[in-house]
């Protein structure tokens, strides 16, 4: 029997490129933290040698403005760090619910691309170069304008069978007045969501040992939606919906969408899903030929094939790019202060215009930005791990 090799040990020397390599990497994170201390410690001394306040108490000291556009109860006595959490929940639903957007009309686009309609492949090529050419600030103003300018004023509102009303104030629509039944309808729909997820895994495994191929997208929503149903049933099944009314020149009851979040939404989901289509549109176009024609020869058809064979295998080069364009629309949110959207950036320079907090107010901005970013980084690695192909 072969001897067993002794397991190497690190040869703490000079000589050694490991210790070498560690020693040169602990001096540099010394030489850093010393640069970013001397830098710190030299902008407070000169704002103190100038009378300039800092540091961050003023949080909680009253902010003194409206924010025309919360999620969260707000008035203008709360103190600075509310303000800041309206901005920040402002960005985030900007961001998630641009993110979502973006990318099922870029995947849609992607996938067009590869339609055997003539029509449907220009409208999609001419979609991509149209809207991923023009400056995504463009779009933010072009928006606004569109919908604060053309658009009728609130006393001559569109209306959709007078439920729905749509004018330079914003689109006014009903929401459900909340009670048991949604609380179990919402719950209904996570426990259904679990149980879908389950049910794609066993119909994946199940295709992957039989060739049966079982519905993987409609299936899953059929669950979610039937346990939502089932929880609002068990709820009561309660009817009643706070209908938006137009009284004069105001809006009431409801919900609205203010143009600048409209405006926001639009230019981001627009200006991203052109870049996102052609991410996908390149994965899709990495797959060899012959994995479409393995597929046809199994007997799928060009959407079973596109959904279970070619689109598996693009997502190991359409989810590291795709990652990159979620970045980019989280932080292009940014942008929405020029039409006058209150987000995080927008709520920060209030704050600076008010208390002088420069200093701070900009590492708000940036601790935001710098979480999202790498949270975002985060979920996408660990989702690229998951569909990553394994070999067997």
């Amino acid at each position: 029997m072969a001897d067993r090799q002794a397991p190497k040990r690190t040869a703490w020397s000079w000589r050694s490129r490991a210790f070498r390599g560690l020693v040169y990497q602990l001096v540099a994170v010394a030489v850093i933290c010393a640069g970013v201390w001397y830098l710190a410690h030299n902008t407070l001394a000169n704002m103190q040698a100038r009378g300039i306040q800092s540091g961050f108490g003023f949080l909680t000291q009253a902010a003194g403005f409206d924010i025309g556009e919360t999620l969260i109860p707000y008035q203008a006595l709360d103190p600075y760090w509310k303000a800041f959490l309206v901005g920040i929940l402002n960005t985030l639903r900007v961001a998630i619910v641009g993110i979502v957007l973006a990318t099922l009309l870029g995947t849609a686009l992607g996938v067009g691309r590869f339609s055997h309609n003539a029509i449907v492949r220009g409208l999609c090529y001419g979609y991509v170069e149209f809207f991923r050419n023009v400056p995504v600030l463009l779009q933010l103003l072009m928006w606004y304008l569109v919908l604060t300018d053309v658009l009728p004023p609130i006393q001559e509102a569109l209306s959709l069978g007078g439920v729905f009303f749509l004018s330079n104030y914003g689109l006014a629509f009903p929401v459900p007045v909340w009670g048991l039944g949604q609380e179990l309808a919402a719950v209904g729909a996570l426990i259904g969501c679990v149980i879908a997820w389950t049910y794609r895994r066993w119909a994946t495994r199940q295709f992957e040992l039989t060739g049966h191929a079982r519905s993987l997208v409609a299936a899953p929503i059929v669950i979610v939606i039937a346990t939502a149903v089932l929880g609002w049933i068990a709820g009561g099944a309660p009817t009643a919906w706070d209908l938006p009314k137009l009284d004069g020149f105001l809006m009431s009851g409801g919900a609205t969408a203010t143009p600048e979040f409209i405006a926001v939404l639009l230019g981001l989901v627009l200006y991203t899903s052109a870049f996102i289509a052609e991410v996908v549109r390149a994965g899709i176009s990495s797959v060899s030929h012959g994995q479409v024609e393995a597929a046809g020869s199994l007997g799928l058809t060009r959407g079973q094939a596109m959904r279970l064979v070619i689109l598996p295998q693009a997502l190991r080069v359409i989810i590291p790019p795709m990652t990159s364009q979620y970045l980019n629309l989280t932080k292009n949110s940014s942008l929405a202060v020029a039409i006058g959207y209150p987000d995080v950036v927008s709520i920060a320079n209030t704050a600076i215009n008010q208390t002088g907090r420069a200093v701070e107010c900009i590492a708000i901005i940036m601790a935001v930005y710098l979480t999202t970013s790498l949270s975002t980084s985060a979920f996408m690695n660990w989702y690229n791990r998951r569909a990553a192909i394994k070999e067997r």
